[in-house]
């Protein structure tokens, strides 16, 4: 990992740095919080949203002074490959970059590319326990809350607890995760299952608890995050779930940073 620009904030620094990826064929971009004591006990890992690069939440959501109190570790991996020219790559927001589903990709050109959920499962988290961390959790916003809840529930053991803010809970019922999914994954839904949260559950994947938090005034909330239908699938199988509504909140970085706490601290007591 080269370090490209660091500061001070709090009992620690901030970082930014580029490295090569195996997963991906090309320098990815991270960012990351790291307590003085470079020891730390915990490390959280952020998966951004569509359109969203590593700095989105390090620079808005406000958690630095947490982290450094608690001496936990964050980090922020960038949500697609970047400096590709791929078909359809730049044509719209909610495919190709800033747009990586956090699916490892099986369609012509995208499958040497885009393999994000390999890229978080192994080499963010080596990142991590080179750090000296063994126990990482993992969290994040929309589509980043979808590629927290499949990679925490597939991969139980490895992340010590889970939530989300605003996910896309079911992408095969819903307009962003079937273009996405056609686009990585191709035109047969069979192989679109392992990437929804809501097929992972009914299948009997399963973890200790699940936490989301999500606003009603949510412009995305009925069409495209389809909430309602995790909670169902949980109460079917017995999977341990809590879903704060909130009133008056949506989908922005506002919304983040007023509740970031209670998730960080749920992190932290897992």
């Amino acid at each position: 990992m080269e370090i490209l620009k660091k500061h001070k904030s709090f009992s620690g620094f901030t970082c930014f740095g580029e490295h090569e990826s195996e997963a991906t064929g090309t320098k990815m971009n991270v960012s990351w919080f790291m307590p003085d004591s470079k020891n730390p006990d915990h490390a959280v890992i952020w998966l951004s949203g569509l359109t969203c690069t590593d700095e989105n939440f390090i620079t808005k959501a406000g958690t630095q002074k947490f982290l450094s109190d608690n001496n936990m570790m964050l980090v922020c991996p960038d949500t697609s490959p970047r400096g590709l020219d791929l078909p359809k790559e730049h044509d719209s927001y909610d495919f190709g970059s800033g747009a990586g589903f956090y699916v490892n990709a099986t369609t012509d050109g995208y499958s040497n590319h885009y393999n994000m959920y390999d890229y978080v499962k192994n080499e963010v988290v080596h990142f991590i326990q080179s750090k000296g961390v063994s126990k990482i959790s993992l969290m994040g916003h929309s589509m980043g809350g979808h590629g927290a809840l499949i990679l925490g529930l597939r991969e139980a053991n490895l992340f010590s607890s889970v939530s989300a803010f605003s996910p896309i809970v079911n992408p095969i019922n819903c307009s962003w995760g079937q273009k996405a999914f056609t686009g990585y994954l191709g035109e047969d839904t069979f192989h679109w299952k392992k990437y929804d949260a809501c097929e992972l559950v009914k299948l009997g994947k399963s973890r200790n608890e699940i936490l989301i938090e999500q606003g009603l005034a949510d412009d995305f909330l009925k069409e495209q995050l389809l909430t309602r239908n995790l909670e169902v699938a949980c109460q079917e199988s017995g999977q341990k779930l809590i879903v704060n509504y909130r009133e008056e909140f949506d989908h922005s970085y506002y919304f983040i940073s007023t509740f970031i706490e209670d998730h960080l601290k749920f992190h932290r007591d897992s």
